[in-house]
């Protein structure tokens, strides 16, 4: 399975975990972990990627990570072969959500980082696995891994991010559309919503997934990757 190179970008509070299983079922084909840490604009994240990926690629972001997908679509298009949105949306933040990203942001720059995961948790994962110490272990490492200060830049990046619906019916790249059935984040409807704007784009809801379907359903998602890659 070597051909062209995948470009994988996690989410928010997310590190190259968020990708181990599949990772490792695509052994044989060159990977490439894009950093979203870095920078505190989706423009200057998707420059990076640009600046530091191969000439052509496959592009897959989850959640924030699909922010940064969309971001290179609107620089780069010609240079991505295929694309994949997992658990994302492309609508802005309702004032809600950025009282609640700033808050948030609040927190960790007053020494409370610690707080924030453990909030999130339950909103991260299907109902069912709100209990899950292992799935809650992984999150925890990543979101250390993480920490506060590229928190807060992925916060302020994910702030400032346009509404990109406008901009999807130019995507012209086979795509396909991920979301867990029980994702609370970025719920089945936002991605029906794409699917709906992008041009003869597949769908593919996942059983008993929330917002991290790479982590709690990994086969599943193995399987929708290597079909669309193949």
């Amino acid at each position: 399975m070597s051909s062209t190179p995948l470009v994988l970008v996690p989410g928010l509070l997310c590190t190259d975990a968020l990708f181990g299983p599949q990772v490792s079922a695509l052994a044989g084909r060159a990977v490439m972990i894009a950093d979203h840490r870095s920078d505190a604009s989706l423009d200057a994240i998707a420059q990076r990627l640009l600046d530091t990926a191969p000439e052509r690629f496959a592009l897959a972001g989850l959640s924030m990570g699909g922010y940064v997908a969309m971001a290179v679509m609107r620089k780069a298009p010609q240079r991505v072969t295929r694309l994949m949105l997992l658990d994302t949306t492309a609508r802005p933040d309702t004032p809600e959500q950025t009282e609640n990203r700033r808050r948030q942001m609040a927190l960790a720059d007053a020494g409370r980082f610690d707080q924030i995961l453990p909030a999130l948790f339950p909103l991260f994962v299907h109902e069912s696995r709100e209990h899950d110490p292992a799935l809650r272990a992984i999150c925890t490492r990543m979101a250390e891994d993480v920490g506060a200060e590229a928190f807060i830049r992925q916060q302020e990046a994910i702030l400032a991010r346009p509404d990109a619906r406008p901009d999807l019916g130019r995507i012209a790249c086979p795509t396909t559309i991920v979301v867990g059935e029980g994702d609370r984040l970025t719920p089945p409807d936002r991605a029906r919503e794409m699917h709906a704007l992008i041009p003869d784009s597949r769908l593919e809801v996942v059983a008993g997934a929330g917002h991290l379907p790479t982590l709690e359903t990994p086969d599943a998602i193995t399987r929708i990757m290597r079909d669309w890659l193949a």
